[in-house]
Formats: C-alpha cells, sequence, structure tokens
C-alpha cells in the first residue's frame, strides 16, 4: 500500500509518521499491535528503509511506539517497562529472538472445570473465556497458546469483533483495566496432541516445548491460566532475572 503523497514541503519520513499515528489515532492499530519491521513497513508504504526508521523513531520518542530488542515494535499508550513485557523473549531453536506475529484461531465462552474454578477463584461451573493464539514466524506456525480467564473481568472479549493484539497484555490493561503485576511459569517437554499438531503442521507426538503460565493481578489473585506449545525445532523461550 502506498501512503498518501501530500503536495506540501515536509520530508517523506514525517508524512510515514503522520500515517501511522493516524491509524493509531482511528483505533486501526491499537496498544499491543507489533507493527511491521522497518523493512516490511518500507516495502508496504513504497519508501525507503531509511524513512521508515526515521519515523518509527520519532514515533518511539514520542511514546506511541515502543520497541523490544528481538520482539518488534509495538503500539503503546501504556506503561511497557513492566518486567512481564520487557524480560521475556520468544526465539527461534537456536535461541535467537525473533519477531512472532500472533493470530487469534478460537474464542469462546465456555463452563470451566473443577480445578480452573478453583485457580482463577470463582464459583465451581462457573463460565471461563477460552482463548486460542497461533504464534506465526513469516506466516510459519511455531508456537500455539491456549488460555482461561474468568469470562466477568473481561466482557464481551469473546467477541469476534474485539480485536485482540499481539501483546495481549496491553488490550487487557488499556480495556479492562486489570493490571498485569507477575506470572509464574514452569517450563517441561512434551510431545504434541492432534489438536496441536493440526495447528502447527506437525505429526502428533512430535516434541514440543510447553509453557505453563499463572498470571497474576493485585491482591495475589490468578486471572488467568494458559498453556503454551512451541515446535521443539522451531520455537525456544528466555526469560531475563534482574
Amino acid at each position: 500500500m502506498d501512503i498518501p503523497r501530500k503536495r506540501d514541503n515536509r520530508p517523506l519520513y514525517q508524512v510515514v509518521e503522520d500515517h501511522i499515528r493516524d491509524l493509531i489515532d482511528r483505533g486501526e492499530l491499537i496498544p499491543g499491535d507489533l507493527i511491521p519491521s522497518e523493512p516490511q513497513l518500507a516495502k508496504q508504504l513504497n519508501v525507503s528503509p531509511g524513512t521508515a526508521k526515521k519515523a518509527i523513531d520519532n514515533l518511539v520518542w514520542q511514546q506511541r511506539l515502543y520497541r523490544h530488542q528481538g520482539k518488534g515494535t509495538y503500539v503503546s499508550n501504556i506503561d511497557f517497562n513492566n518486567s512481564l513485557f520487557r524480560f521475556t523473549t520468544y526465539g527461534d531453536a537456536s535461541g535467537e529472538a525473533t519477531r512472532i506475529q500472533k493470530k487469534t484461531t478460537d474464542r469462546r465462552i465456555e463452563r470451566g472445570d473443577r480445578e480452573l474454578c478453583r485457580k482463577l477463584n470463582t464459583n465451581c461451573d462457573a463460565s471461563l473465556l477460552y482463548i486460542e493464539r497461533v504464534g506465526y514466524v513469516e506466516e510459519q506456525p511455531v508456537m500455539v497458546e491456549y488460555s482461561h480467564w474468568r469470562a466477568d473481568l473481561v466482557p464481551g472479549l469473546e467477541k469476534e469483533e474485539v480485536h485482540i493484539p499481539d501483546l495481549f497484555y496491553a488490550l487487557i490493561v488499556e480495556k479492562y483495566g486489570i493490571p498485569v503485576v507477575r506470572a509464574e511459569e514452569t517450563l517441561t517437554a512434551g510431545a504434541a496432541d492432534d489438536k496441536t499438531a493440526g495447528l502447527l503442521q506437525i505429526e502428533p507426538g512430535a516434541p514440543v516445548l510447553v509453557l505453563n503460565r499463572h498470571t497474576f493481578t493485585t491482591d495475589n489473585r490468578i486471572v488467568e491460566i494458559r498453556v503454551s506449545k512451541g515446535r521443539a525445532d522451531k520455537f525456544s523461550y528466555k526469560t531475563e532475572i534482574r
């Protein structure tokens, strides 16, 4: 797509900058959305990579965007300095950080089982929101996330018209006002079940990395139970502790 070339004397990077800012202001990009890389953006907008970089640099300086080394650049209207955003990185099989674009492949309200409801501190058989997302690297699926939330905390999120950004927690903070303060995670190895194998385009029983996460808000309350599974030959997970 080409950006409109306004007939004035402004440098082209400012036209690109205004174009991205307008997408944010109109809600076509929301906090947590991963924007294209600089080469991708340059190609899409038919400008030089240097022009795209300068526009992004300016928007980062203005705090309209947030750049995370190795993960990409996100739309930002919230505090992205929380350690949950800063110190967890997905990577390839060698451990090198890589950009992962996520797509929501399923979402629905369902009755929670006893164990999920207990962990989420809600009534037995309460309504839970189930969200499934697949992560892609250059259009190849490398990971899948299965998460459950208390439906009463995130009303309407089951509706397909509600856009879920790549950085999911940005929406939780921005739209629902739920602070995400920390997470507990356990990393194990496993074998792909039929559903996971189909989503990741691998054989059932193929090795996968399994990341079990409990996400907490204030007062030490769990708000999300998530299981992420990544292809052992394409996916790694790194966390930095300070």
